[in-house]
């Protein structure tokens, strides 16, 4: 028995002391608990990543919840730091409630009872579910069991299944937690353009937006964050830097001005998934 109190008393002093090098090594701060609606994070980093960068080159995010901008919706392009930032947000607040340091210039943060998240894509063979399955069933378990000091990360919801399923479903479940007595905080990453428009009639939501640099060379990833909605995705850019033949990629160039154009002529109301079908050629 003593043997074991001194091991677990050394595995305390190496776990202190490896937090307190590393709070120092990467100049991570002493955050402020506070009770109240206010949530405000100071070039904020992910901890995970910006360790994998070089010195100094991870960009960082600052971020304000309060209680008349408690739901953020976020845009922009894929591979534009979207998941990244909502992820380090989650870490910090973890890492400020169980007594840590924290990788921000500054932190003040209400205490949170409850973190939930719903990020990434997979699939669950064991119980037989598919990748859209798993996707409702991790929203739904959240949607049950929300708290007044739940904080919640949503990337991606309706993605797994059509696209006016995925936007009915993804607009339905922001327009729940936004309206929900709850009042949760909530970050909901999404590429369906059409849920920007989810702060005209609902209080409490705004939009931020992945800011990105447009050059005759191409477009450029500041990892940013702005307010506002964006307008673009620039998926075929993306796909081009992954290397897919030309030829898909004018067609490809090709489909969107279509779409662009039936979009115009017939805009998705606002709130309802439309029944007309796509037309591309």
């Amino acid at each position: 028995m003593l043997l074991k109190k001194v091991a677990d008393d050394v595995a305390k002093i190496d776990l202190f002391l490896s937090f307190t090098r590393c709070a120092q090594r990467e100049g991570y701060v002493c955050p402020t608990i506070q009770e109240g609606s206010i949530l405000k994070i100071e070039e904020g980093r992910h901890p995970l990543v910006e360790s994998l960068l070089p010195y100094q080159s991870f960009i960082p995010n600052s971020l304000t919840l309060e209680e008349n901008r408690r739901v953020a919706v976020i845009t922009g392009p894929n591979m534009g730091g979207k998941s990244t930032f909502i992820r380090q947000t989650a870490l910090i607040i973890l890492l400020a409630q169980i007594g840590l340091f924290v990788p921000a210039k500054s932190a003040i943060l209400p205490p949170f009872d409850r973190i939930f998240s719903r990020i990434g894509a997979h699939d669950d063979l064991y119980r037989g579910q598919s990748t859209f399955m798993v996707e409702m069933a991790e929203t739904a378990q959240i949607l049950h069991n929300l708290t007044p000091k739940s904080f919640v990360l949503l990337d991606e919801i309706g993605r797994g299944t059509g696209t006016y399923d995925g936007i009915s479903i993804a607009w339905s479940v922001l327009e729940y937690l936004a309206k929900s007595p709850l009042a949760p905080r909530l970050l909901f990453a999404t590429h369906y353009a059409e849920l920007t428009d989810c702060m005209e009639t609902m209080e409490g939501v705004f939009n931020l937006k992945v800011l990105v640099k447009e050059t005759l060379q191409g477009i450029h990833f500041t990892y940013k964050m702005g307010e506002g909605a964006s307008d673009k995705s620039y998926g075929i850019h993306v796909a081009k830097l992954a290397g897919l033949p030309h030829q898909v990629i004018s067609r490809s160039q090709e489909i969107l001005k279509n779409l662009e154009k039936q979009r115009s002529q017939k805009p998705l109301q606002k709130g309802l998934s439309s029944k007309d079908q796509i037309v591309i050629f």
